[in-house]
């Protein structure tokens, strides 16, 4: 059965949702992207070792690097792949956010094609793990040069990489290009992953249908929705997917925001669960009265009680 793996999104793949992610079947995950250069110059910067840090709930975990200085990202992955902490080290050529991709990095690297490939190269001769690239299709409609990317990828000896089906300048705006995926992934001999609006199942079973693709990352479909990946594994082997109840994204809610208060302080893992929380009661009845309360909430016994609010007032109805 093919890879499906929970992608590196930035505020969201940390590892108490790691944690989550891998108890619903998710068979590998990224951690949220860290800067090569930021690493070389302040390696023990508290951002830099939380982002870095790997549970023993972790069952294959990727480090995902940013950057466009060879010589910074060979120096990061020499030193973090020899941890023994990360079964992989990936290269985000993907993140859209203007700041990161403005400057030269993440999809801006994809503008300096072979910038990229130094990048690439230098961290294949200094990991002693496998490195794997993230990208977008190009920078935009008129620059779609993924498939010279995957070439060069694959000549620097990159192991593997994965593909958004979209461009930059599209962030996340239509429909993911997954005829251009596939194109790739019969164009070069290394796995090719797919990346792009798989939200269901049924999403997962389409894309990968006749198809050379090595495996799926989910990215915003997984945000309070860890179950995704149970639910993408049961349609893969013919069962028929089974849709979380209100009562059991109450109990998600509730441990996710747990073990965030266990690894950071209460107060860091109110202001956090805020967003989780409105994720994962989308589509739920009186959910945005909820939100509105849970941004107000002081202490975690009061958003366990607006929680269990929501599953009383179904009851009520019921």
């Amino acid at each position: 059965m093919r890879e499906i793996r929970l992608a590196p999104l930035a505020g969201v793949t940390d590892w108490p949702f790691r944690k989550l992610c891998f108890e619903q079947g998710c068979d590998c995950a990224y951690t949220e992207m860290v800067s090569a250069t930021g690493f070389v110059y302040a390696p023990q910067a508290e951002a830099t070792r939380n982002l870095l840090y790997r549970a023993p709930s972790d069952q294959r975990l990727i480090l995902q690097l940013f950057g466009n200085n060879p010589e910074h990202m060979y120096k990061a992955a020499s030193i973090l792949s020899a941890t023994g902490d990360f079964d992989g080290i990936d290269i985000n050529m993907g993140c859209p956010v203007h700041k990161v991709a403005a400057s030269g990095q993440g999809s801006g690297l994809m503008r300096t094609p072979e910038l990229a490939e130094e990048v690439m190269r230098a961290a294949v001769r200094a990991s002693h793990v496998p490195v794997s690239v993230k990208m977008r299709l190009g920078w935009d409609a008129e620059s779609l040069n993924y498939l010279e990317l995957c070439h060069r990828a694959e000549d620097a000896g990159i192991a593997s990489v994965a593909i958004h089906g979209r461009t930059r300048v599209q962030m996340y705006a239509g429909e993911a290009d997954w005829d251009a995926i596939a194109k790739a992934a019969e164009t070069v001999s290394i796995p090719v992953y797919g990346n792009g609006d798989i939200f269901t199942g049924e999403d997962a079973a389409k894309r990968l249908a006749n198809t050379a693709i090595a495996g799926l990352l989910v990215a915003r479909g997984a945000m309070g929705n860890p179950w995704i990946f149970r639910q993408i594994h049961d349609r893969l082997s013919g069962k028929t997917p089974v849709m979380p109840s209100t009562r059991e994204k109450v109990d998600m809610a509730l441990a996710h925001a747990m073990l965030l208060m266990e690894w950071k302080s209460e107060n860091v893992a109110i202001r956090e669960m805020r967003k989780h929380i409105g994720w994962y009661l989308h589509g739920v009845r009186g959910a945005a009265f909820v939100r509105t309360q849970v941004n107000r909430a002081e202490t975690i016994d009061q958003i366990r009680e607006l929680l269990e609010s929501v599953c009383a007032s179904e009851e009520v109805r019921a």
